[in-house]
């Protein structure tokens, strides 16, 4: 394990940080396999959802092996790191922090002995009642024999759950975890596992997706259906909101431990997900691509070409080209090496901003009238720099087109979006930020075609980043933010 002091990656674009992925999952169950690989390309395909740090633990029956570090999944591990992690069923995680710091402490998977065995345990979403389980954590340190099972390593939500599923005198995991799952509230789909069994949860609301596929001699869960895709894993189903599952030789069984609620994020069709993923039986890039038919008709504007921000403007760039008539084009180069580095960038660096990132086709661009497709605005430095780079590569008219409607507020549920006093259509109305950003004209999808894209109910969706509804409870005092359990540890 290297690195033990917490070294930080260094975003180049940090300056002006959109909307960030949360966390991706993977685990698997699959006597004979390679499992230590399979975990690697699972979480090699979830690696959009975080990359902060990455980690798998791995068990041969007896012991679980743990390996993590900060950095990309490739970063991470080598060959000679998957060979020591020998077994039969592994979980795996890359990270993107929403609660706790980015250092090696918190990084995942959690690992933790139990009366049962050991628990390895890693978590997509974010809970919204954080400091009250810390607190029901530090009342079971009272009882001297819970003490060594509840005292927590690191500062995340994630670390919390295990000690508190460690902390449970059920007669085995299963019971405990049944026993905890109840007393958390937020976002979670979670994958954990003992010495011979591998688990996997999600909340009442069912807000990050989570899937069961199935091997030839196994089985899988993942983030995305995307994951599956790239172990040979047939998809099954999703794991549905309030479910249990544990998979052993017996097979698969299943517990609802809630009354299932959904509210699926909505933004997951917006940003987050790959466009190969599907989410409640709806592909996203055919909804990416039905947002875009949709925003051509809600802000139609007479134009020369459609061009997408890559990539995650793509789909609804092409579907924006396709009802409007426009012909669709590439402008923009998109270096796909750019992004987290352990090299801290200099200033003259920084001043490029953008230019690192994208860069204009000037033969493309020049002397037109462009629409120019991207996923939303959060700050609006992106496009105000993207307008600007555009109109010095010769662009006659600008007009940006945006397939979500304005991010108004943010989000507790497991996406690190800038605080509500930053994002600038909290502040501004859409003819403010037109003249901010410097474009001819501003069209956002409204909130009825976005749903509409979906073809989910939006009674079933969480839309709380556009609309403000936050359907589950949000705690009152917001001030610590994702650092909250290292003020509560600072304090004590």
């Amino acid at each position: 394990m290297r690195r033990p002091d917490g070294k930080l990656t260094h975003e180049l674009f940090s300056e002006d940080k959109g909307p960030q992925d949360e966390c991706g999952v993977f685990g698997v169950w699959a006597p004979g396999e390679e499992v230590a690989k399979l975990t690697f390309y699972g979480l090699y395909a979830l690696q959009h959802r975080g990359q902060e740090s990455a980690g798998i633990a791995t068990s041969d029956g007896e012991r679980i092996f743990v390996y993590k570090d900060m950095g990309l999944v490739s970063q991470v591990f080598t060959e000679n790191d998957l060979a020591t992690l020998t077994g039969d069923l592994a979980i795996g995680h890359c990270r993107y922090s929403t609660t706790g710091s980015s250092t090696w402490n918190n990084a995942q998977p959690t690992l933790r002995a139990t009366n049962h065995g050991t628990l390895a345990l890693a978590h997509n979403g974010n809970l919204t009642n954080t400091g009250d389980l810390a607190e029901a954590l530090s009342l079971l340190e009272v009882d001297q024999s819970k003490k060594s099972g509840a005292t927590p390593h690191a500062t995340t939500d994630t670390e919390i759950m295990t000690a508190l599923i460690a902390a449970q005198e059920g007669k085995n995991f299963e019971s405990s975890a049944l026993a905890v799952l109840p007393t958390l509230k937020g976002a979670f789909s979670l994958v954990f596992m003992d010495e011979h069994t591998l688990y996997a949860a999600r909340d009442r609301n069912g807000v990050r997706p989570l899937v069961i596929g199935k091997l030839d001699h196994g089985w899988v869960v993942a983030s995305e259906s995307a994951a599956l895709d790239i172990v040979g894993a047939s998809f099954i189903r999703e794991v549905e909101a309030g479910e249990f599952i544990a998979i052993d030789e017996q097979g698969l069984r299943s517990h609802h431990w809630a009354t299932p609620d959904p509210k699926g994020c909505i933004f997951e069709y917006v940003y987050l997900a790959r466009p190969d993923t599907s989410i409640a039986g709806r592909n996203v890039h055919a909804t990416r691509v039905a947002v875009g038919e949709r925003l051509a008709m809600e802000h139609p504007v007479e134009a020369d070409l459609v061009i997408p921000v890559p990539e995650s403007g793509t789909p609804a760039a092409v579907g924006y080209a396709k009802a409007s008539g426009i012909p669709y084009g590439a402008g923009l180069v998109k270096n796909s090496y750019v992004g987290r580095t352990f090299i801290q960038p200099s200033q003259t660096i920084r001043q490029l901003g953008i230019r690192l990132k994208l860069n204009p086709l000037r033969e493309i661009i020049e002397g037109k009238r462009i629409v120019v497709v991207d996923d939303s605005i959060v700050r609006g430095n992106t496009q105000r720099a993207l307008v600007r780079m555009l109109r010095e590569a010769g662009a006659l008219e600008i007009h940006v087109r945006i397939s979500s409607p304005p991010v108004k507020w943010p989000c507790y549920y497991g996406i690190d979006f800038a605080s509500r006093a930053e994002l600038v259509a909290a502040g501004l109305e859409v003819e403010e930020i037109r003249r901010s950003i410097g474009a001819d004209s501003l069209g956002y999808v409204s909130m009825e075609g976005l749903v509409e894209a979906t073809t989910i109910a939006e009674k079933n969706l969480c839309t709380a980043c556009f609309t403000g509804i936050y359907p589950i409870e949000i705690p009152a005092d917001l001030s610590a933010g994702k650092h909250l359990l290292e003020v509560i540890n600072r304090y004590e």
